[in-house]
């Protein structure tokens, strides 16, 4: 057994190359070998949004506090909330993040394949990210 004490793991800003606005990244755990699970609380504040990217094994986005957007290539932006549970398929690009104007919070897990939990692509721009509220 092995605990992880709250505290015990340093918050990180969330890279610019990944992410666009000011986001915190606080790991919960990485499962040791053979596992290949990875969990994190990430922390959008209002704007703040992920690049587009796909997970080799899908991911899994549990929204715990905020009002969040997320979306898959291709279709609409969706609303995400509090208690919402967001499964993305392996290889589905997809981007997810804060409203322009309420933070929000989610834990996210995924595995790894190849040592590989993440491909980033390009980021999203301001055009697509604000194309919920002219779509509205």
């Amino acid at each position: 057994m092995e605990i992880k004490r709250s505290g015990s793991q340093p918050s990180t800003k969330g890279p610019a190359d990944w992410f666009t606005g000011t986001v915190r990244i606080d790991p919960l755990f990485q499962a040791p070998d053979p596992a290949r699970v990875t969990c994190a609380s990430v922390t959008f504040e209002p704007g703040a949004r992920t690049a587009w990217h796909t997970h080799p094994l899908g991911q899994t986005l549990i929204v715990t506090c905020g009002l969040g957007w997320a979306q898959r290539w291709g279709g609409p932006i969706e609303e995400i909330r509090p208690g919402d549970v967001i499964w993305f398929s392996p290889g589905e690009k997809h981007w997810h993040g804060a409203t322009p104007t309420t933070a929000m919070t989610h834990i996210a897990i995924q595995e790894a394949l190849d040592g590989k939990v993440v491909e980033w692509m390009e980021k999203v721009t301001d055009e697509q990210y604000h194309s919920k509220i002219v779509g509205s």
